[in-house]
């Protein structure tokens, strides 16, 4: 797929599941540069009607309107509770549309933006006539600035960002990843299947290690779309992300063992059998039945035919081509 330069990012926020962004109403600790002069500029910052301003942008969230952290402040309910009793302190940062006069774009801030909506409310913004590059830049510092993102959502925030044409330099510098770093990302979100992430959810507690793991399940076959997604249909739904991701694991690992093709079961001659496992073969003598004195022979002979096989493998079979 040819790369986009940045420019002409519009209509990307349907690459994923529609849902709330940005954290609570803390202002975040940053050095960011750029970050932070966009925060700093005062005089660009008015009350605007949330009714005329849109989402853009790649969804950085996967669960609407919820939090990564645990404090319980952190959540959106607690969110919109600070903003009516003390105010929004921190604006969101928008741009004017590219395509709807007298509409607005937001970039990031989406949870503040519709605590408002929902309080009936003017937001304050931060009104920046910024191009898509520094846009999808901001957006990326702010939630680094803000450390709220789970792995897996930074896992699909790059992949969103690739699926619109953009090259891994950006993704890299927009999630201030390392080469390493991105193909981590890479590898879980190019082998779980979407929709089975969607009903895991962010999993905020499980990192690279339970992600990778369950990507590897994907790869080596012990696990399908089909069978995931029936095995979370099962789980309940006070399980959380975390939760749901452990028991899919466990429970595929588990599956994967009882159904190694490798055991086989074989009678040769009534009462002799032969079993293969992944890691032995034994044999199985009765010493009753029509058999019995064969049972009988075999074990005063065993040894020796056991020996004179292995002369004639050897003599086949170097050890260096073994």
């Amino acid at each position: 797929m040819a790369r986009k330069s940045l420019g002409g990012m519009s209509g990307i926020a349907n690459t994923i599941a529609r849902s709330g962004t940005s954290s609570s109403e803390q202002r975040p600790k940053t050095s960011a540069p750029a970050l932070g002069a966009l925060q700093g500029s005062l005089a660009s910052i008015r009350e605007v009607d949330p009714a005329l301003v849109d989402d853009w942008g790649p969804i950085d969230r996967l669960e609407a309107f919820t939090t990564v952290n645990d404090e319980e402040d952190e959540g959106f309910e607690g969110l919109k509770d600070s903003i009516r009793d003390g105010g929004q302190q921190v604006p969101i940062l928008i741009r004017r549309s590219k395509t709807a006069e007298g509409r607005y774009e937001a970039i990031y801030g989406r949870r503040r933006l519709q605590a408002c909506r929902e309080l009936g409310i003017k937001v304050r913004a931060n009104v920046q006539d910024v191009d898509d590059a520094t846009a999808l830049l901001a957006k990326g510092l702010e939630n680094a600035a803000r450390r709220n993102l789970s792995f897996y959502e930074k896992a699909r925030f790059a992949q969103a960002i690739q699926t619109a044409g953009h090259d891994t330099t950006t993704v890299r510098q927009v999630l201030n990843l390392s080469a390493s770093g991105l193909s981590h990302l890479s590898k879980v979100t190019q082998n779980v299947p979407a929709k089975v992430g969607d009903m895991i959810g962010a999993a905020p507690k499980s990192g690279r290690p339970r992600w990778t793991e369950l990507a590897e399940l994907f790869v080596a076959g012990k696990l399908t779309e089909a069978v995931a997604l029936e095995l979370l249909n099962r789980l309940t739904e006070t399980s959380n992300a975390d939760e749901r991701l452990e028991r899919l694991i466990k429970e595929a690992t588990k599956r994967g063992a009882k159904t190694s093709p490798t055991a086989k079961e074989t009678t040769v001659v009534e009462g002799v059998t032969i079993k293969t496992g992944r890691s032995a073969l034994s044999l199985s003598v009765k010493k009753t039945g029509t058999n019995a004195g064969f049972a009988v022979w075999l074990e005063k002979n065993l040894s020796q035919i056991i020996e004179d096989s292995y002369a004639e493998f050897t003599a086949v079979n170097p050890a260096d081509d073994n």
